[in-house]
């Protein structure tokens, strides 16, 4: 997912992909130990998503704040 189509999310929807994506990484986590995972690169990619949509969430936090 782009950065551009999660900006276009609201905050609850980035915050259910949040939840999705975790649980996608849970699972690929149980394929990497038992020696199933096909993509580990996947891994990489899922926690950079997490961590993007988590800096816009803050990011619209602050311009809130700043609007106060």
């Amino acid at each position: 997912m782009k950065t551009k189509e999660i900006r276009d999310l609201t905050t609850e929807e980035i915050e259910k992909k949040i939840n999705e994506v975790k649980q996608e990484i849970f699972n690929l986590r149980f394929q990497q130990a038992t020696g199933n995972l096909e993509k580990p690169n996947r891994l990489k990619e899922l926690r950079k998503q997490v961590a993007r949509m988590k800096t816009i969430i803050r990011e619209r936090e602050l311009k809130v704040k700043e609007e106060v």
